[in-house]
């Protein structure tokens, strides 16, 4: 028995290693503790940018042609009016880009005249000339205009041409009627006092008494009282800065009270 126990203990050993080296290789593949799965890593949103940012650098372009309504808030005449002289007035209509609102109602814009000139005495119609060089946003925004009015209602029997120059009604009809009055005055005055040749000598009389009142008065005067409405057009096109105009109505007209008309 000896002998053959002393015959197999080689091969014990063999299977008592082979059985110890697959323990330990599985106790090496083992995690020390219990593994729990980590969540995936999320980047977190970017951080908005600022409103103001976003729009600094946006232009708003007007193009070149765009007609502004405006009301008259100073009246003007050139009884009085001189070169230099200031011109207030204020959109009555706005005015929209892209269904945006870039000049609300109630936006104030500034002009000059340019030049001034009587009407004469015996020829020559009143006539003045302005320019708009300013506009006014309502929340103090303030850009560089150039542009002319083209057209005027003011009631009367001025008219406009495309440099913005008005110009007042003639006196020809007004001259007739008063060498009339004063021939058919001096007629009735002569026949009263002699006839037949009285009323030609009084008839003579009455129209130089006419031709002079007529030689030493001025036509009438080329006039756009407050309140008249006028027709502007941009002569090129207009940029504004766009964080400038966030809008979100059309603005309101402050009321302007027209004078009283004239009387006949």
């Amino acid at each position: 028995m000896s002998v053959r126990l002393l015959r197999a203990f080689p091969q014990y050993l063999c299977v008592v290693a082979a059985t110890l080296a697959l323990a330990t290789s599985c106790a090496a593949q083992q995690p020390d503790g219990p593994q729990t799965s980590a969540p995936p890593a999320v980047a977190p949103p970017p951080a908005p940018e600022p409103a103001s940012r976003v729009a600094s650098g946006e232009k708003v372009l007007i193009p070149a042609g765009t007609r502004i309504g405006v009301v008259l808030e100073n009246g003007i005449s050139t009884r009085s009016a001189k070169p230099g002289d200031s011109v207030y007035l204020q959109t009555s209509f706005p005015i929209t880009i892209g269904n945006r609102i870039v000049i609300p109602v109630g936006s104030y814009l500034r002009g000059e005249l340019l030049d001034s000139k009587r009407p004469g005495k015996v020829k020559g119609r009143g006539e003045f000339r302005l320019k708009l060089n300013t506009l006014i946003l309502p929340n103090g925004y303030t850009v560089n205009l150039n542009a002319a009015p083209r057209s005027a209602d003011s009631g009367g029997k001025e008219t406009m041409d495309s440099e913005g120059k008005v110009t007042g009604p003639g006196g020809k009809g007004k001259d007739a009627q008063t060498v009339a009055e004063t021939t058919a005055a001096g007629a009735g005055i002569g026949a009263i006092a002699g006839r037949a040749k009285g009323l030609g000598i009084g008839a003579g009389i009455g129209a130089a008494a006419g031709l002079a009142a007529v030689l030493l008065t001025r036509g009438p005067d080329a006039e756009l009282p407050r309140g008249s409405t006028l027709d502007i057009v941009l002569e090129h096109e207009l940029s504004l800065d766009g964080s400038q105009i966030q809008f979100t109505n059309v603005g309101q007209a402050q009321p302007i009270t027209p004078p009283p008309p004239p009387q006949p």
